[in-house]
């Protein structure tokens, strides 16, 4: 009855927003959602998982070598396969498929702010199981921040707390396998039998494959973008009180922006349906959109969307690598990139959705 309740919540409201913002003038229309999901497959979601292990993989190698022989260089090495392997995160956080979830990539990836006091207790108890929820904010890529930019007060200071403690390694490379092994996971999903059951999955189901791809794709955007890179951190679900330490990357202190531009850029040629790695299109939720004829205000939709990714990303060119430094100094700007983001969030999840009629099937509790 919950869920039922909630689904004619959201139905209610995705029509008052369409009516209020002067309405949809939609035609029907068919799009070759086969071609749209074998492309989502061999040119998007493979080819970004394939890049993410590869990083994982240079990840786990600079983590062993640093924790062999804790140094300048090491550590140096150790921290950019972080941010290279942080960045490609971003592009896999899209798609939640059934083994992600199975797996938590999401939840056990990057969940922030992370658990000092947590991470300690699990290192000096040498006891954890990093697949239990209750290590998600004791791992991942929020953990590894603190670990290779937190346990000291500089590189010289985290070098001698490695050194002096044989448990901290063996975390460091703990919390980079499993990392690895989760996409190593997903991967050999894809490339087995899943691969042929998505591409086929192009169904009017709710639980289809191609309607829960649009909704994992449009909750990425709104709740693991969105919110916790800008909306928490900046006061915008407190209230207006910051959390300048609720920051994504907060301990390393500089790529805040640069992971908050990776993952608008990655949700935007999702969208687009750019391949990964290329200058190519394919098929796309814009290209669907137009098959529809989707209209907003005698516009296209598709052209509505592309040119608010343009100016959430043109918003974002004036806020400081480091976000805390940006809330502490001038909140306004982060709010305002928010606000342009939030116009993105709204385009797809009441217009786009609508247009392609395909229903919401998580639930939003903060009046979006």
């Amino acid at each position: 009855m919950k869920k039922l309740l909630i689904a004619l919540s959201l139905t209610a409201i995705i029509a008052g927003c369409s009516s209020s913002d002067g309405g949809n003038d939609n035609n029907s229309g068919t799009y070759d959602r086969a071609a749209l999901m074998t492309s989502w497959a061999d040119n998007i979601i493979i080819p970004s998982f394939e890049n993410y292990q590869a990083k994982l993989n240079a990840l786990n190698t600079a983590a062993t070598a640093f924790t062999a022989a804790p140094a300048t260089q090491t550590l140096t090495d150790v921290r950019a396969a972080w941010l290279d392997a942080y960045k490609a995160f971003q592009h896999v956080g899209i798609f939640d498929d059934p083994k992600a979830f199975e797996l938590h990539l999401i939840e056990g990836s990057n969940t922030y702010p992370t658990d000092v006091t947590g991470i300690n207790n699990n290192i000096s108890s040498g006891s954890y199981n990093l697949a239990q929820p209750v290590n998600y904010t004791k791992e991942g890529f929020p953990a590894l921040d603190y670990l290779l930019y937190g346990t000291g007060t500089d590189d010289t200071a985290i070098i001698a707390y490695f050194n002096g403690n044989a448990k901290a390694k063996t975390y460091l490379t703990a919390l980079t396998a499993h990392l690895k092994s989760v996409a190593d996971a997903i991967l050999t999903e894809w490339k087995g039998s899943y691969r042929a059951t998505f591409v086929a999955g192009t169904g009017t189901a709710v639980s289809a494959p191609i309607n829960q791809t649009v909704n994992n794709f449009i909750k990425n955007l709104e709740k693991d973008v969105r919110t916790p890179k800008l909306g928490i951190p900046a006061g915008l679900f407190s209230n207006g009180t910051t959390f300048p330490d609720k920051v994504e990357a907060y301990y390393n202190k500089n790529v805040s922006k640069a992971l908050y531009v990776e993952a608008v850029t990655a949700s935007r040629d999702f969208f687009t349906g750019k391949y990964f790695g290329s200058a190519t299109n394919g098929p796309s939720l814009k290209g669907y959109l137009d098959a529809v004829n989707a209209k907003r205000s005698g516009q296209n939709l598709s052209d509505i969307i592309t040119a608010q990714y343009a100016t959430a990303l043109t918003a974002s060119d004036a806020l400081n690598n480091n976000f805390t430094t940006q809330i502490t100094t001038d909140n306004a700007k982060m709010v305002s990139a928010y606000d342009a983001l939030q116009q993105v969030v709204i385009y797809e999840k009441v217009d786009m959705l609508q247009a392609l009629n395909i229903s919401i099937d998580y639930v939003d509790g903060d009046g979006d």
